[in-house]
Order: structure tokens, then C-alpha cells, then sequence
């Protein structure tokens, strides 16, 4: 009896300490990451009160990867600051039709936008221009420099419908039920950690607010792309349910990605 009750108390331990490392998780991608027991760790409550799926590490991973799993999906190294001139490339218009993924979001003007992973504020700027002034967008980032970037950008161009926002690795950081939609363009599949981030964004839309991926399709083997930088929509559907979002539309009208978008329905 005595073993077993120090082997719960040490198991609540090790979720504690988990539960610390990812709510406290910050910086850029050149941060080290948080070292995780070797050992299977109990599964934390969400507060739906489903089980918290697991983060698993292993030693035989993807080099692309950061041999951290999550729902049986290895998560992506991120790109830093220095690949900033490659968002911002001449060529990406042609690539990826950025016009097309504004048009899915079916945008009306005066809208609350979250544009998660900002980066060097590709879309950040589109958003804002078809927002509007009634609207707002939360340009949302975890490295300096990308936020940098767009706040000089904003004031060059005199935009004043942007916030830029600070976020850690674990919590974007945007208002409990104030944003109508989500945008993340190539970012879902390198957050270091989805559950929390997704559980978050979850809580700061308004009911029927929306969550827009746009990720390179996993099921298309002529997408020439690293494989941890693709995601699959059955992938995307199976973490999105255990954070209580629900699929509404995928639009393939892209030459490479989805644009799948997801629902709050309460």
C-alpha cells in the first residue's frame, strides 16, 4: 500500500511538472526544448474533461522532426527568423494563390482575425486590408524578430488595425471569446504544443467562430515537401476533436495545400 501510494504521488509529480514546462514554454525556435521523462507520463484532464492525449519522444524520428509525437504525428522543427526573405519570395504568390485562401475565409468586413504564426506578416497585411478599420487583426508570433518585422511594416504602410501579439509556446495569448476566426498557414504542423495551443484558441472564439488551416497535403505524394510539414485532413480532424472543434468545409482548390476549416460549435 505504502509503494502504491508513492507511485501515485510520483505520477502526479511528473504531470505536474509537464503540465509547468508547456504552460511556461517561450521564446523562439532556437530555444531548447523542454526535457521530458523517458518514462510513460499520466494523462493530464483537459478542461472538457476528456483526457489529455500524450506527448511522446523517441530517439528514431524524421531529422526534420523534433522526435516529439503527438497523436502518433512527429511535430515539425520551426523555421526562425532567418527564413523571413523565403515567406516574403517573389515566387509564393504563384505558389501558393493567396488570394484563394482569402477568398475561403469568406471575410465581410469588420471581423476579429487571429493570423497564428504570423511570421513576417504575409497574410497579416491582406487580413487587415480586408477587415478594415471596424475590424481587427491579432498578428500572433513567439519570436521577436517576426513581430519586429510587422510592426515596422505597419508603420510604414500606416496600418493601424494590427496588434501584434507576444505569444509563448503553449498559449497564444488572445482575449477569452473576442476573435471570429483563426488563420494558420503552414504553422499548425510545428507548434511544439497543439493541445494547449488548440484548447486556447478554442476559448478566445466567439460562438461559431471559425479555425482556417492551410497546411501541404500529407495524402499527395507529388507534393514536394519534407513529410513532418504536411498534414493529412484526417490527421487535422483527430486532434481538432479532442480540443472540441468540429470540421465544416475543406476547400482544394490550392496547387499543393488544404485549406480545411474547422468549427466552435457549443
Amino acid at each position: 500500500m505504502i509503494l502504491a501510494r508513492i507511485h501515485v504521488r510520483l505520477v502526479a509529480a511528473l504531470a505536474a511538472a509537464l503540465a509547468a514546462s508547456g504552460a511556461l514554454a517561450g521564446g523562439g525556435p532556437s530555444a531548447c526544448q523542454p526535457d521530458f521523462p523517458a518514462v510513460p507520463i499520466a494523462r493530464l484532464q483537459a478542461p472538457n474533461s476528456q483526457a489529455q492525449p500524450i506527448y511522446a519522444v523517441r530517439a528514431v524520428h524524421d531529422p526534420n522532426g523534433t522526435g516529439r509525437f503527438y497523436m502518433g504525428r512527429e511535430i515539425a522543427q520551426v523555421m526562425g527568423a532567418g527564413g523571413m526573405a523565403w515567406l516574403d519570395r517573389p515566387d509564393r504568390e504563384g505558389e501558393e494563390h493567396p488570394d484563394v485562401v482569402m477568398d475561403a475565409l469568406g471575410l465581410h468586413g469588420g471581423e476579429v482575425i487571429a493570423d497564428l504564426g504570423a511570421g513576417s506578416g504575409y497574410f497579416t497585411f491582406r487580413l487587415a486590408a480586408k477587415v478594415g478599420m471596424t475590424g481587427k487583426v491579432f498578428a500572433v508570433d513567439i519570436q521577436d524578430e517576426m513581430l519586429a518585422a510587422i510592426r515596422q511594416r505597419a508603420a510604414d504602410l500606416g496600418v493601424r488595425n494590427v496588434e501584434e501579439v507576444k505569444a509563448t509556446e503553449a498559449d497564444p495569448k488572445l482575449p477569452t471569446g473576442a476573435v471570429d476566426l483563426v488563420l494558420l498557414v503552414d504553422v499548425y504542423h510545428e507548434l511544439a504544443y497543439p493541445y494547449e495551443v488548440m484548447s486556447k484558441v478554442r476559448e478566445a472564439l466567439k460562438p461559431g467562430g471559425r479555425v482556417v488551416f492551410v497546411e501541404y497535403r500529407k495524402e499527395d505524394p507529388s507534393v514536394l515537401i519534407k513529410e513532418v510539414h504536411k498534414m493529412s485532413v484526417a490527421q487535422l480532424e483527430k486532434e481538432m476533436k479532442v480540443v472540441g472543434l468540429v470540421r465544416a468545409q475543406i476547400v482544394e482548390a490550392l496547387p499543393s495545400q488544404h485549406i480545411v476549416i474547422f468549427e466552435k460549435r457549443e
